[in-house]
């Protein structure tokens, strides 16, 4: 107990602590006003200090709001200086004072105090309140897991016995519990009030020891393997940094921060390329995820986040480059012009979105390549047909097991700029089903406002596709989403003429099936009568894939003489042809010198090219209705039963008996019968078919037609021109019925071949009947239409 006097001493203040009466606490002070009051308070006889709690351990310099107004005095039992600037201090709480002023003198601060007795009420709470404090103590002890044994503390509690509120001060002491709450203890002014608090501040410490104790228990219990590997491991990593060596996953992760240091990554990417760093260093090697995120890194640091290559603007050059490797294409070829003219008018212009659409074998990928290769481009080429899984695009997540980025981004890891060539072939040929739809993944890709910040899932993060120039090809366009389609410019490569094909053989494809195989031009040489025999007889389509197989095979029995011991030069006929490759698979439709009545000659477009088709029709005597064989599709049944109906209402303008079509039938056939067929562009050749057929009138033998026939005898424009003409002038035919509308389309036919042909133009059927069967005597005439 203190006396009641009124004393001055000077003021020790603390950050985190409350000091209690009569308990022991070691301090350091470091602050000069601190370290002034400590040297003041050694000066005195009693070594006297007044210790207080700050309000907020931030200040450093506090004034008298700052602190409590109830402290402790205390005095000093032991000091030491380790150096000047720090002194050592155990000093022993005596009792509780209020402050009453506080002055600041010298540098350092002194407080006018007066005493405060401690609490001196008995009674039988008292009592129970003390039990109680003493079991939760011990509990608590016991839950912590203390470096002293519940018997030690068992002594020192009972030890208190006698003094409840010493009780209080000792486990407020023994326990983590806040300033705030001990400050408050400090000042309680009955025993109940203190022992009532430290109770509440006790329960609550016990059961955060519970739960702690039971998680503890959980995790040993659920402990693996690959847990305790993991602690194993972070020990011997601690081991190995005390030791001053680093290990293998150490050097690994040093050198994934001097890449990244190094790298230029957009602002975004870098962020997260360092918050993924930081999460590999925390992990250990033998971790699942250290190997997910270290593998996540290295990709995220090997991609072209900016890097590009310098586009060659030469148009000279690019033009060269182009007619080297392929041979015609010239709308094509304009297209890719056009694009570098802008390119160097405006080097940040966006790139197009181009689609081929043409027959397999006419050069659409390899003109990719050539692009590239004119543009001074990287090139990679990614093939579509069959991907049915959209996160074969997009990528997987890193979520999954095994996840890889998609192969758009793969392809711009491999190419190594952001502004490469992309070609994506056989876009109409992709799949769909429950994994997703590839192409509409695609819609976003080939989207320059929306590419540009293109996020694979396995990154996750926005990469600019908008610099990469995307070429699409397909062989058809009926099959690709009319939303994917608008966001691509189509360009269409028609098949070749005969022509064509023997300049392109004589040019690119002889000379390098003659260095697959190994011969020169000393050796071998094929005459283009040779070429012609193989072309017409060897190979149907629109393309050059079956020319150059051909090809292939004669130089191979050509090197099999030569091995053989073969000196001189062979030199290879249209008659070795036959010899070499075998009977002509294909025996090309040709001009029937006899047309009988109900036959006509039309044109049909295929993926091969374009086939002449030798629509016949005959009665059926006594039959009924319309018998249609060919392998015939829905729309061309259609055209069928249209030309059937047109004939039969004009049946007396045309000379033919009306009851001709009720007493008999007619039956329709399109040869070759196991080819499939479908269109309407036959239209206008089964009108003609059935006029000739009912008339007795035969068709021009050197004509054929194509075009599509309505009720009222409208001739509307088909697809497919060029092919259809070509393969007219194969079998010999010399004049084509066009519909009106296609005259424009004339003009994309090589000019030697328009120069043979004869296009005759039709906005009706009766100008049709007119060309095709002139001896036909009718008196159509646009009044009886109407």
């Amino acid at each position: 107990m203190g006396t009641d006097k009124v004393q001055i001493l000077p003021i020790l203040p603390l950050k985190s602590a409350v000091l209690f009466p009569g308990l022991l606490m070691p301090l350091s002070v470091g602050r000069d006003a601190s370290i002034k009051a400590v040297e003041a308070a050694l000066k005195t006889e009693e070594k006297e200090i007044l210790v207080v709690a700050q309000r907020s351990p931030e200040t450093d310099e506090p004034g008298q709001d700052e602190l409590y107004t109830i402290g402790t005095k205390a005095t000093i039992r032991k000091i030491s200086r380790p150096n000047s600037e720090l002194i050592e201090l155990l000093v022993m709480g005596t009792e509780r004072v209020v402050i009453t002023r506080v002055t600041r003198e010298e540098g350092l601060l002194r407080a006018k105090v007066r005493p405060l007795p401690a609490p001196q009420d008995r009674g039988t709470e008292v009592e129970a309140l003390q039990g109680a404090l003493f079991e939760l103590a011990m509990k608590a002890i016991a839950l912590a897991q203390s470096a002293q044994t519940p018997a030690e503390v068992s002594q020192m509690l009972h030890g208190s016995s006698d003094e409840p509120v010493r009780l209080a001060y000792l486990l407020a002491s023994m326990f983590s519990i806040d300033v705030p709450k001990e400050q408050e203890l400090l000042e309680s002014e009955t025993t109940v009030d203190a022992l009532r608090l430290m109770h509440k501040y006790l329960s609550h410490e016990v059961q955060v020891l519970e739960i702690r104790a039971k998680i503890n228990t959980e995790a040993r219990t659920e402990m693996n393997k690959d847990q305790r590997e993991y602690m194993l491991r972070q020990q011997m990593r601690a081991i190995q940094q005390e030791l001053g060596e680093k290990g293998n996953d150490q050097d690994e992760i040093q050198q994934i921060r001097e890449k990244l240091e190094k790298a230029d990554l957009p602002e975004d990417v870098a962020k997260e390329a360092k918050r993924e760093l930081s999460r590999l260093e925390r992990l250990p090697s033998a971790q699942p995820e250290y190997q997910v995120i270290r593998t996540y890194l290295e990709y995220v640091l090997e991609l072209p986040w900016k890097a590009t290559t310098e586009d060659n603007l030469s148009i000279s050059n690019a033009r060269a480059i182009l007619d080297e490797d392929h041979f015609g294409l010239k709308e094509v070829k304009e297209r890719i012009l056009e694009q570098l003219a802008v390119l160097k008018m405006n080097p940040s212009a966006k790139a197009p979105i181009l689609c081929f659409v043409g027959p397999p074998g006419v050069g659409k990928t390899s003109l990719g390549q050539s692009i590239a290769r004119a543009l001074g481009r990287k090139f990679e080429r990614m093939s579509l047909g069959g991907m049915h899984d959209e996160s074969e695009l997009r990528g997987h997540r890193r979520t999954y097991i095994g996840a890889m980025p998609g192969r758009l981004i793969t392809a711009m890891r491999r190419a190594g700029s952001k502004n490469p060539v992309l070609l994506l072939d056989e876009i109409d040929k992709l799949g769909r089903d429950f994994r997703g739809d590839p192409a509409a993944a695609l819609l976003e890709v080939l989207d320059p406002e929306q590419n540009k910040t293109f996020r694979d899932n396995y990154l996750d993060l926005p990469f600019d596709l908008s610099q990469a120039l995307f070429i699409t090809t397909a062989n058809t366009l009926d099959t690709i989403p009319r939303p994917l389609l608008d966001r691509m410019e189509i360009l269409r490569l028609s098949g070749y003429a005969e022509e064509e094909k023997l300049d392109i053989a004589k040019r690119y494809i002889v000379p390098k099936k003659m260095a697959d195989v190994g011969l020169t031009a000393e050796q071998v040489v094929i005459s283009d009568a040779a070429l012609s025999a193989v072309i017409k007889g060897y190979t149907r389509e629109a393309g050059l894939r079956r020319l150059e197989q051909a090809v292939g095979r004669l130089l191979r029995k050509v090197a099999l003489l030569f091995a053989e011991g073969r000196t001189e030069l062979a030199e290879v006929t249209p008659e070795m042809v036959s010899e070499m490759l075998g009977p002509e698979p294909f025996q090309q439709e040709t001009m029937r010198r006899q047309m009988p009545p109900g036959v006509a000659a039309g044109l049909a477009w295929t993926e091969a090219g374009g086939d002449v088709l030798y629509i016949e029709a005959t009665r059926l005597p006594a039959g009924k209705g319309l018998t249609l064989t060919g392998q015939l599709g829905d729309v061309m049944k259609e055209s069928a039963q249209t030309a059937r109906s047109f004939v039969w209402s004009r049946a007396g303008a045309l000379g033919i008996a009306p009851e001709a079509f009720k007493e008999d039938g007619v039956h329709v056939h399109v040869p070759a019968g196991a080819i499939p067929k479908d269109g309407p562009s036959a239209g206008v050749t089964m009108v003609v078919a059935m006029t000739s057929l009912h008339t007795g009138l035969p068709m021009r033998n050197d004509t054929a037609m194509t075009g599509e026939v309505t009720l009222t005898g409208l001739v509307l424009p088909i697809g497919g021109v060029k092919e259809k003409v070509l393969a007219a002038r194969r079998a010999g035919l010399t004049r084509v019925i066009l519909p009106a509308a296609n005259r424009k389309d004339v003009r994309e036919i090589p000019e030697n071949v328009r120069a043979e042909m004869t296009f005759i133009f039709a906005e009706r059927i009766e100008e049709v009947l007119e060309a095709a069967i002139p001896a036909l005597q009718h008196s159509l005439t646009l009044e009886n239409v109407a």
